[in-house]
């Protein structure tokens, strides 16, 4: 199952270690900041695997939040079949600005540290897989 990690340039070293995370879980994870290449098209490559992802992790904080790339990427996830059931918001730092339609999913607090995140995550896409 392919996961797309959706999140802001702040919030890289949270990324990455998720990412490693999920991986060693058996997971392909999209890493938008690892995978894609100087000259490559921006828009074409996220928008390909946004189409190719079965589930979405967006990392929720005020940068985040600000970023018209993740709002995007949580409206696209919101309105497409392939992530029904998994989309899994992560707080990596607290922010009133985050959609309302987010604070009705259980939110992950990132405070509790990568592996426990990872593993509720590992384990509710084995569910609904």
């Amino acid at each position: 199952m392919q996961v797309f990690l959706s999140y802001s340039h702040p919030d890289t070293a949270l990324a990455e270690a998720l990412a490693t995370y999920l991986e060693k879980k058996g997971f392909s994870v999209w890493n938008p900041q690892a995978q894609l290449m100087p000259g490559d098209n921006v828009w074409f490559r996220n928008g390909e695997a946004l189409e190719k992802s079965q589930a979405m992790v967006v990392l929720i904080s005020p940068d985040s939040m600000r970023s018209e790339w993740v709002r995007g990427e949580i409206e696209y996830a919101l309105g497409h079949k392939n992530y029904e059931g998994k989309l899994f918001p992560v707080q990596v730092k607290p922010t009133s600005s985050m959609p309302w339609i987010l604070q009705k999913f259980n939110v992950l607090d990132a405070r509790r540290g990568v592996n426990k995140v990872g593993e509720a995550i590992a384990g509710a896409m084995k569910q609904v897989a």
